[in-house]
């Protein structure tokens, strides 16, 4: 069996929506293309697709495999083009992954402006404050925040930003402005169960302290919106309060107790550099995010 033309006939049916379909879009006699997909499953031995009257389904395997599919077609057809020294524009499906408020507030207008100059390119953007695995789940780039533990992956930092605390004004009005970490524990808090925020709340040079979460939400954005209306203290990244903190809304106390600001990094697989359409985001996405971080640090 030559698993590549196997490959391309199971995606041309996936995209076709049926064999039928696909076997016209290729010119390929319909019990071939039936042939080749059935080969391809029992070499895998894995069930790709529920064949219906109508449409084609993947199965869950299925539908992880035509991830993979797709990119090694990609990859492979990229080869083929640098090796012949055929000269083409970036194109193909980027798949990138970014923390979820930095990557609606910073990744996503300069995905837009990409996608604007790189008409050939499509964009798959998974916003997740959960570290997904590049390999496995087939993901051409990462923005991470945070220090990065060695491995086989490049990283390009292209900024940094702080782990703050603050609270609405009238909050502080009504209940002080803390002066040390230790004075956390007579105070109101928000708390959410992303970077940073977990209880309880460590500071450089200071003991652990265990907050009073007057309330628990799931999102760094749900914990600034709770602060601003005057729930308590929140920690969050700086980032992600900039606004209400540029707005007025919040206020950030213990500056001096921050510690070390912590990195932001692009980080990808080395073997997928070679990808005209990664190479092209990472040289037109990370000096726009550099800068960008850069205007949202307070």
């Amino acid at each position: 069996m030559d698993r590549f033309a196997a490959m391309q006939v199971f995606v041309a049916a996936v995209t076709a929506g049926s064999l039928s379909a696909a076997s016209r879009q290729l010119r390929m006699p319909l019990p071939t293309v039936s042939r080749k997909v059935t080969e391809l499953e029992a070499s895998l031995d894995a069930k790709l697709l529920v064949r219906g009257t109508r449409k084609l389904a993947l199965t869950d395997v299925g539908e992880i495999y035509l991830r993979a599919c797709r990119r090694i077609l990609e990859e492979l057809a990229e080869a083929e083009r640098g090796a012949s020294g055929e000269y083409k524009a970036p194109q193909g499906e980027l798949v990138i992954t970014a923390p979820m408020t930095l990557g609606r507030m910073h990744v996503v207008p300069i995905a837009v402006e990409f996608l604007e100059a790189h008409p050939r390119v499509d964009l798959r953007l998974v916003l997740s404050d959960r570290p997904l695995n590049l390999v496995d789940d087939n993901i051409d780039l990462a923005v991470r925040v945070g220090e990065l533990p060695d491995s086989s992956l490049v990283a390009a930092r292209v900024g940094q930003v702080s782990n703050i605390v603050c609270a609405s004004p009238a909050y502080l009005a009504a209940r002080g402005t803390p002066k040390s970490p230790q004075s956390l524990a007579s105070h109101d808090c928000v708390t959410f169960t992303g970077f940073g925020s977990a209880e309880p709340w460590s500071f450089p040079g200071a003991e652990a302290i265990r907050v009073h979460s007057r309330m628990v939400v799931s999102t760094a954005d749900a914990a600034v919106d709770a602060a601003v209306c005057g729930v308590g203290l929140t920690r969050v990244l700086s980032y992600q309060a900039a606004d209400a903190i540029k707005d007025g809304k919040l206020k950030v106390v213990l500056r001096k107790f921050e510690g070390p600001r912590i990195p932001v990094s692009l980080v990808y697989v080395q073997e997928r550099r070679a990808a005209g359409k990664l190479r092209a985001f990472l040289e037109f996405a990370a000096p726009r995010l550099r800068t960008r971080l850069e205007g949202a640090e307070i």
